[in-house]
Order: structure tokens, then sequence, then C-alpha cells
């Protein structure tokens, strides 16, 4: 496999958008972990985030059956670089105090689509 860059490039020169972002995995650091008691402050972290732009999407994962939550969560960061989203991953007040932790990978985006339908008169926002 070529590299990361490399690959990034040979992607752009195809057409392809090549959109970086950060992957975050983020895990309950064990079964008696106080994940209510810290959202609050995870949630207010990740709010302010996205209104500085740095937030891209979040949100929990199910267990591999897809009928349960297991307090697994995966955030999308746009950040300069991987290691400003690291650092991003490491101020979330529930990987700071230890009730989560957290793998970080890089995410290039070449395809895809989604749709944005905003209601003028209304002001409903509807992403699908």
């Amino acid at each position: 496999m070529p590299k990361w860059t490399d690959y990034k490039r040979i992607a752009k020169e195809r057409g392809a958008l090549a959109l970086e972002l950060y992957v975050v995995n983020s895990v309950p650091a064990g079964p008696d972990v106080d994940l209510p008691g810290t959202l609050p402050d995870h949630l207010a972290y990740q709010a302010r985030l996205e209104q500085e732009g740095k937030l891209v999407f979040a949100g929990p994962v199910s267990d591999f059956s897809g009928e349960d939550m297991n307090g697994e969560g995966m955030i999308v960061y746009r950040a300069a670089s991987l290691e400003d989203a690291r650092a991003l991953a490491a101020e979330d007040p529930m990987h700071k105090k230890g009730v989560r932790s957290f793998t970080i990978r890089r995410w290039m985006i070449n395809e895809g689509s989604f749709t944005l339908n905003i209601g003028l008169s209304t002001g409903k926002v509807d992403l699908s």
C-alpha cells in the first residue's frame, strides 16, 4: 500500500474529493465508569467544537447486533493535522477524566453524497 500522502495526491489527481477528516472511536474504560456523570461536560465540549467548526459528526454506535447500546461512540473531527485532532480528542472530558479511552485515525472522503433540505419559511433543517 502507498503512503497516506501519496494516496491522497493520487486520489486528487483522479478527481476524488480527498477530504481528510479524523475519526475517533471512543470506548468505555471499564464496566463501572460513570458515563452518565460525565455526559453533560462531554456534550458541552462537543457543542463548543461544533460552533468552532471542528466537530463534523458525533454520536453513539450500537453493539455488533445492532440492537443494544454499549457505551461506545464515534467522533469525526475537522483539524489541520492528526496531532491537532488527537489533542481535541484528549481534551474531551470523558477522555480527560479516564471514563473513556480512544483511538484515532485519518479518514479520507472520496465518494458519497448527502442531502440537505432547508425550509426557508419554517427554519426546518433536514439532513439525510
